[in-house]
């Protein structure tokens, strides 16, 4: 609204007061729209019992005069004397005074009252009680983006519990011969706590700019764009009374002068005028909320400090390189959308100014949907923008190479490794991605962590190698832009899961690391898997979309997902139809794919001592590389151990059992299935 007071400006933080004297007003064109079908039938019934129901209208008034006018919940005391200053309140007890003295009416004054008054107010009513709910939606959303943002404490507080956890692991193990695997779990959780802790430190920062926006930016426009709804609903009441009060004048000359007075009362309305007499009742004290601080974990005291050691500075120099590229894209559709909003601005104005009402309500329409648009990209730059800067100033200039690999959501029938945690990947629950140009793999979780490799010396190895190494590393993110050598497409790399043992990096000409890859027979057996086959998905929620690119689906209907989410809370699907765009994560609930039946073993001897009476059988054929370990024949059954350290709990990625001689030992998990 141009000029004067705002609710915006003037009562900050208010928006449930607001939506109060909207619901009263949609109220009040309830109660007259009752008020004259209820008056269309009595005039065919002739005026005895219009009297009544003037008296009935002037009950059901009294009773709302005081949240019409100064709210539900006023701030400043009140008397009749504010009443009588509210220029809608004056107009409602006009039309009942007229009524009162209308005791004779015509049956075409009831036709023309149900067809020009009762149906027109009906429209107004359903159009402004959708475009309230929009708005309230509108808010709800704009909450959730607020404090969306402040959501990573508890995850933070995790990754710290596990790095205690894997430290009393490392400490129980130290002489015995798994003491190296527990030192680089150990190794690789520090890492993991840093980069939780960095991602803790950016909500932070985005969510204190997200909630300086929130107050100063988009509450405000909420709150005036209520006003203006609320504006434009009198306007069309008063528009649709002092049409009824045309029609009595034109049909009955001898009501004339009672409906002439009326007439004059609606036409004195002053919608800026009732409003302020509403801000002028509901002032209140406002301060903003303090911002969010770092809070260190009770596990793990650490400072407010943003970590650039190795791996958290990789994973900092790929999400710089993200949002930037995110920005690029989203800059330039914010300013197209931002001359849409100013283009139809200009329009609602000029429909304003010269009385079309009926193009003034379908223009408003567009301007409001386009100003909620804008919000929700400007709130993906306030957000992206927050995480560069924040990021900027963490690496000091030193971003890395900036070249990151092209990866590219997909889905592994069979267990692949991922080459920065070395962990499998596999089916949905696994999703991982794979470099479109150089072909490695990683889990979804593992994509930012990709960095520069370092040898123990501090040497570089070449881009987009794959190298076992016995410590901790990372993948480089300079993607030199060709495949490894022996890599014919991502889908066959997929295939071939990686050895637990490790060997040496060695100068040229040394071994290369010994990679266990299925035999032809099993890859073949499941070519017809490997092809890109879209997971089925059931839709929990309906969903409208409000840009571009999303997708409109219906509660219950079945999708394809095309790609899994990335972290961002939005997939990717496809409907029956062919339509195809971004939904939300968590609307999507994905079907299980039909696995036959697999009965329980029953010619497992039941003699051992250490069986905890739970069967794996092999997925993939495995033979044993130490000691330590069994061999998983494929399709062969193997009881697991029991105990706190046995079994499953065993190790991240490995199981112990006892195969069918009674041997007991460890084996990779993702080479068997349970029995169940």
């Amino acid at each position: 609204m141009s000029g004067g007071q705002t609710y915006g400006k003037e009562l900050p933080d208010q928006v449930d007061r607001i939506t109060n004297l909207s619901a009263a007003q949609l109220e009040l064109l309830a109660d007259v729209r009752d008020l004259h079908r209820e008056r269309a039938a009595l005039e065919r019934e002739y005026a005895g019992k219009l009297q009544a129901l003037a008296r009935k209208a002037a009950e059901k008034k009294s009773k709302k005069d005081a949240t019409v006018v100064v709210g539900s919940e006023p701030t400043k005391a009140w008397g009749e004397d504010v009443l009588q200053r509210s220029t809608l309140h004056n107009a409602y007890a006009q039309i009942i005074s007229a009524m009162l003295e209308s005791a004779q009416a015509h049956i075409n004054l009831a036709d023309s009252l149900t067809s020009q008054v009762v149906d027109v107010l009906k429209a107004t009513e359903r159009r402004h009680e959708e475009a309230k709910k929009k708005q309230e939606q509108h808010f709800t959303k704009l909450l959730s983006e607020r404090d969306r943002a402040y959501s990573e404490r508890q995850k933070y507080d995790d990754e710290c519990n596990e790095v205690e956890t894997y430290r009393v692991k490392q400490e129980r193990s130290a002489d015995d011969r798994h003491a190296d695997r527990a030192a680089k779990q150990y190794e690789k959780q520090q890492a993991d706590m840093l980069n939780r802790k960095n991602t803790y430190l950016i909500a932070i920062a985005t969510a204190n700019r997200m909630k300086a926006k929130f107050y100063n930016e988009d509450l405000p426009a909420l709150e005036d764009q209520f006003q203006t709804l609320q504006a434009q609903l009198i306007t069309r009441f008063i528009s649709i009374m002092v049409q009824a009060q045309t029609l009595q004048k034109n049909h009955l000359e001898v009501l004339k002068s009672h409906v002439v007075a009326t007439e004059g009362r609606l036409n004195t309305v002053d919608t800026p005028a009732d409003q302020h007499l509403f801000i002028e009742h509901n002032i209140r004290a406002f301060m903003l909320p303090s911002d969010w601080a770092f809070e260190p974990c009770s596990t793990h005291y650490d400072t407010g400090e943003m970590s650039v050691e190795s791996a958290p500075k990789t994973y900092l120099q790929n999400r710089l390189t993200k949002c930037r590229a995110k920005l690029s894209e989203l800059r330039p559709v914010i300013d197209a959308k931002r001359r849409d909003v100013e283009q139809l601005a200009k329009h609602m104005n000029s429909n304003t100014a010269s009385g079309k009402l009926a193009e003034l309500e379908e223009v408003s329409d567009q301007y409001l949907e386009a100003q909620h648009q804008l919000t929700y990209y400007t709130n993906s730059e306030c957000l992206l923008s927050a995480e560069v800067e924040t990021i900027e100033a963490a690496l000091s200039g030193d971003e890395g190479e900036q070249r990151p690999h092209a990866f590219k959501s997909s889905t592994f029938s069979i267990p692949t490794p991922c080459v920065y945690c070395k962990s499998s990947i596999w089916g949905l629950s696994k999703q991982g991605k794979t470099c479109k140009t150089c072909g490695i793999s990683v889990h979804t979780k593992c994509e930012l962590n990709v960095g520069k490799q370092s040898s123990r010396r501090g040497e570089m190895f070449p881009s987009c190698c794959v190298l076992t190494y016995t410590l901790a590393f990372q993948v480089p993110a300079d993607c030199s832009g060709s495949r490894r050598v022996g890599t014919t497409s991502s889908k066959l790399s997929s295939g071939s899961p990686v050895s637990r043992s490790s060997s040496t990096i060695s100068k040229a000409g040394s071994e290369a690391p010994s990679l266990d890859t299925p035999t032809p027979s099993s890859f073949a057996a499941r070519a017809s898997t490997i092809q890109e086959n879209h997971l089925s998905a059931r839709m929990l929620f309906s969903f409208s979309p409000t840009s571009p690119f999303e997708l409109a689906v219906s509660e219950g209907s079945i999708v394809q997902i095309l790609e899994e989410d990335d972290g961002s809370g939005w997939v990717k699907v496809s409907d029956g139809s062919g339509g195809k765009g971004l939904v939300p994560a968590s609307y999507v609930e994905p079907l299980p794919s039909p696995d036959a039946d697999i009965q329980p073993p029953s010619l497992i001897s039941a003699s051992r001592p250490q069986g905890s009476g739970q069967y794996v059988r092999g997925v993939y054929p495995y033979q044993a590389q130490g000691p330590d370990e069994i061999s998983v024949p494929e399709g062969g059954v193997l009881e697991l151990t029991g105990g706190a350290a046995g079994g499953m709990n065993y190790a991240d990625g490995w199981w112990e059992g006892v195969d069918a001689t009674g041997k007991k030992g460890i084996f990779p998990s993702n080479y068997v299935q349970l029995v169940e």
